[in-house]
């Protein structure tokens, strides 16, 4: 099945065909490195990382390029609050923001440039503006002029009143139109500059997108995302600034994600509702929060809740107590008197079939437009078709528990490889889940361990009535206790 893609220019679904056979190359817009990254970010970051995955899974070799504004007015106005460097406050939300990723198990991009680094590159691309009568300068400031640009607005679909309410207007303005968006930006006293042929200044936020994209995609490249509210005007004006420059399309393909909102409200610092994914990693499983985010188509908005994460986490529970049991299946030795010479059963190839047949439809939920959401729908109906099997396993053929075993091995390592979720040992991950729910519920761990302790003890000595009031003491704190053979296990509900 061909790869589609939704383009936000076009407004449809269209079949992807890449600018070079077998290469994908995507520029997505990263953080402006001023604050600490918030699960808005975190909701694109996954997205994109897993469509990453999913191409490179289809034989793609990828380019991935990711940006770092490291010099903008919000950074500026920090470092002056803190009395520090500006370096130092970007490097600082740089180095936070990466830990942040590595966290999520977001995979590093090919590529993650700064804007600083490439100062030369945009002053070029101004340059070009200028000369072709897209752009003019006014006391040190170059501004873009949409006017020059008839095609401003094709990829937000905005009408002209839209895109001027929507435009940023400065008291005593300098711009021929309210919709001209900086390119270069003249220094102020105590910001830092770069000198230019227009004088000493810094380059408008717009402008290192589209000069970074052009020195490690080229003029025209595959895929161009972010997050909703780029569309405009950022991506906009990139849109307008590279093409008037070039003559060529910027992206072929504009791919956005839709907005995180908490308990059905809009994210904002007036409200404040905004969580920082620190935060929220103090009190989940990173791949609780993955698979949070991926249940939701990725153009579709998305209701932060602790319900949601708590049903979440009960998925993910799921899954991973079936690769538990899987692991112990295929741990157990098969004893020498039941090495089976009887034929495979049809019901046993069945099986098999099944779980090969829910990897294909996994792979094309993904090639339709990243459909996360079907695609764990698939990976939730092989656990229940593995979860049917183990409970068979015993009475399969030799063979067939081992073919079937290492290939839904194999199928789980596929989800888990391209959605970046069951990369955990099971053990280590029901440890770390008791870990985060017991400090969130005020459950002491140690004493629940003494519990089942003493609740052995009693089974031991066959003091059904202690051993039964120690369970019902535990389901009161919600505590799920399994006996299996001579040993006993729990997880927090």
């Amino acid at each position: 099945m061909p790869q589609k893609i939704f383009n936000t220019a076009t407004r449809r679904k269209e079949i992807f065909k890449p600018v070079k056979e077998g290469t994908v190359s995507i520029y997505v817009c990263g953080i402006t490195a001023y604050d600490v990254c918030h699960i808005g970010h975190a909701r694109g970051a996954i997205f994109f990382d897993v469509a990453v995955r999913h191409l490179r899974s289809r034989g793609y070799q990828v380019i991935y390029v990711k940006n770092f504004t490291d010099i903008d007015d919000k950074i500026i106005d920090r470092a002056k609050k803190e009395k520090v460097s500006i370096s130092g406050i970007s490097k600082r939300y740089i180095d936070l923001h990466n830990e942040d990723m590595a966290a999520l198990g977001v995979e590093n991009p090919t590529l993650a440039p700064r804007a600083t680094e490439h100062i030369d590159d945009m002053i070029a691309l101004i340059s070009i503006l200028i000369q072709k009568g897209n752009a003019y300068c006014v006391e040190g400031d170059v501004y873009f002029s949409v006017d020059k640009f008839p095609l401003y607005g094709g990829l937000s679909g905005r009408n002209l009143e839209e895109m001027v309410a929507g435009a940023r207007i400065d008291i005593n303005d300098k711009k021929k139109n309210p919709l001209d968006f900086a390119l270069w930006k003249k220094s102020k006293e105590g910001e830092p500059f770069w000198e230019s042929p227009w004088g000493k200044g810094r380059p408008g936020w717009h402008i290192e997108c589209s000069a970074m994209s052009r020195r490690y995609l080229g003029e025209t490249f595959d895929i161009h995302g972010g997050g909703e509210d780029l569309v405009f005007p950022h991506h906009e004006n990139e849109i307008a600034q590279s093409q008037a420059a070039t003559g060529k399309p910027l992206a072929n393909y504009w791919m956005h994600n839709g907005f995180v909102r908490i308990n059905s409200e809009k994210m904002s610092k007036s409200l404040g509702n905004i969580f920082s994914v620190r935060e929220i990693l103090n009190k989940y499983h990173p791949e609780v929060v993955r698979l949070f985010m991926l249940q939701s188509h990725y153009r579709s908005p998305v209701d932060f809740s602790e319900n949601s994460l708590a049903e979440a986490r009960s998925a993910l529970a799921r899954c991973y107590a079936t690769l538990q049991l899987q692991t112990e299946a295929l741990d157990r030795p098969v004893p020498s008197n039941n090495l089976s010479k009887k034929k495979t059963s049809a019901k046993e190839e069945n099986y098999t079939s099944i779980l090969e047949e829910l990897k294909e439809k996994f792979d094309a939920a993904l090639d339709d437009d990243f459909n996360t959401a079907q695609a764990l729908g698939y990976v939730f109906e092989a656990v229940r078709h593995m979860n049917n099997f183990l409970v068979a396993e015993q009475k399969a053929t030799t063979l067939h528990k081992s073919i079937m075993l290492q290939t839904s091995k194999k199928v789980f390592a596929h989800f888990g490889a391209v959605l970046g979720i069951l990369q955990d040992d099971p053990d280590h991950y029901f440890r770390c889940d008791k870990e985060k729910e017991s400090r969130k519920r005020g459950l002491n761990i140690e004493e629940i361990e003494n519990l089942i302790k003493e609740r052995q003890a009693a089974r031991a000595a066959k003091d059904w009535a202690r051993a039964d009031a120690i369970r019902d003491e535990l389901t009161k704190l919600r505590i799920i206790v399994k006996d299996s053979n001579n040993t006993t296990s729990w997880i927090i509900e």
